[in-house]
């Protein structure tokens, strides 16, 4: 009787060799030593290539940046136009790679499960490859030719029976799970890939969002000038004032600019008033990027609002705040520098900073409703503004900026208010945006 074990020693051999294969990937890679003092230095190998793209891309954003400044030159409406749609692209890539990022952590944990699990295995796998060595070099008698052995034959039946099947279990178990290794790697390196071009796209609509702010503000310090008076004084105000609903209240009749915005807003059509063919109206003022007051009265919104930022929810309108009360707004955790923008609508009352909140911004969406967004890094709007929906009005920081902020990531704060009292802003956000923005 000859052993015959070829196709399950070859499989156990080669899973060995890449379970161990697996484990030396992870040990530590000695660093090379430096060179001598006397030996040539050899410059290090440059994509030439990569780098005159990168140039190029450059300077065609530039020129696309130029083109599309000077295209909005005296345009308030193009600018606006510009200005919503790239916050809104910013948006959807910041989603994008909020997910990449995140699938690539599951991908990165279940790869480490993977390959502890291969290296914990290959003790067993060595021991039984090393039964069929032995078994190789001293095969079990031929019970026909040597009766006399016929207690060493049972016997060694009786190991091929007992390890053989093991074996073929240990081979299969470790080649799918080698097969699922392979599967996560190389979807991790499609991960990798698109998480690139993802930055980049970002990278570049960033640069050109930059430019777009900066050129609507230049235009809004020379037609709306907000002066120096002014912000001193709403500061004051918010330094001397103990809530927001005071806040609020003081600035519209104390600080000209908020008080003009709060005249502006009491000035629009409340709800039911008579207006011919009110849906034609409305989608056709939704779609002019040139008006400079609200759509449409903001209790008619609701189903509309996009969230103002890319994330993911943190903490729910009406959620326990550990405190023993309830959550006032909705909390967002979001990118470092993500691309905060206007939710609705509406004149801006406050810009800066106010007591826990951090940089505060306050939104008169007009018929008594305010939206206040705090945790922001640098609120790009001014004092007495008008804003569009869709429209950038801050950027996130690197880390959380408001009072007990458990995460380590950047939190947005939303919250929505009718005349003083917090609100549920559930009801106002689009469908597509609320299952977005999931926990």
């Amino acid at each position: 009787m000859v052993l015959r074990i070829g196709p399950f020693f070859s499989a156990l051999v080669l899973a060995c060799a890449l379970a161990g294969g697996s484990a030396l990937a992870q040990a530590p890679v000695p660093m090379p030593r430096p060179p001598s003092a006397g030996a040539p230095r050899t410059m290090p190998n440059v994509d030439t290539d990569a780098l005159r793209g990168d140039v190029s891309r450059n300077e065609a954003l530039q020129a696309k940046l130029r083109a599309d400044l000077e295209a909005a030159q005296g345009d308030r409406g193009k600018l606006a136009q510009f200005l919503v749609d790239t916050t809104s692209r910013i948006r959807d890539v910041e989603q994008q790679l909020i997910e990449v990022e995140g699938r690539m952590t599951e991908l990165d944990k279940a790869g480490s499960q993977i390959r502890a699990s291969l290296v914990q295995r290959r003790a067993v796998l060595a021991e039984v490859l090393a039964a069929l060595v032995r078994l190789g070099r001293n095969p079990p008698p031929a019970l026909l030719m040597r009766p006399d052995d016929a207690l060493d034959a049972v016997r060694s039946a009786i190991l091929l029976g007992a390890i053989l099947p093991e074996m073929r279990v240990e081979a299969e178990t470790l080649a799918a799970d080698l097969g699922e290794l392979a599967r996560v790697r190389s979807e991790l390196s499609s991960a990798r890939e698109r998480l690139t071009t993802l930055r980049r796209s970002l990278d570049e609509d960033r640069t050109r969002i930059a430019a777009l702010v900066t050129e609507r503000q230049r235009r809004q310090a020379e037609t709306n000038p907000t002066q120096a008076g002014d912000k001193a004084q709403a500061e004051t105000v918010a330094k001397a004032t103990g809530d927001v609903h005071d806040l609020v209240t003081r600035l519209e009749t104390e600080v000209a600019p908020a008080a003009r915005a709060a005249d502006a807003a009491k000035a629009q059509p409340q709800p039911g008033a008579a207006t011919p063919e009110p849906a034609k109206t409305t989608m056709a003022a939704l779609q002019n990027p040139g008006r400079i007051a609200p759509a449409m009265p903001f209790t008619e919104a609701k189903g509309l609002l996009p969230l103002p930022v890319a994330g993911v929810r943190l903490k729910d309108f009406g959620a326990s705040d550990g405190l023993g009360g309830a959550e006032k707004g909705l909390t967002i955790a979001t990118r470092a520098g993500a691309q905060v923008a206007a939710p609705c609508d509406g004149w801006v009352v406050y810009a800066g900073p106010f007591r826990s909140y951090g940089q505060l911004l306050i939104i008169n969406a007009g018929g008594g409703y305010h939206v206040l967004m705090a945790g922001m890094d640098r609120i790009t709007v001014d004092l007495g503004q008008f804003v569009l929906t869709g429209e950038p009005v801050a950027v996130m920081g690197n880390g959380p900026r408001v009072v007990n902020a458990a995460s380590g990531q950047p939190q947005l704060y939303v919250e929505f208010r009718k005349d003083g009292v917090s609100i549920d802003p559930a009801p106002w956000w689009a469908a597509t945006d609320s299952q977005k923005v999931r926990g």
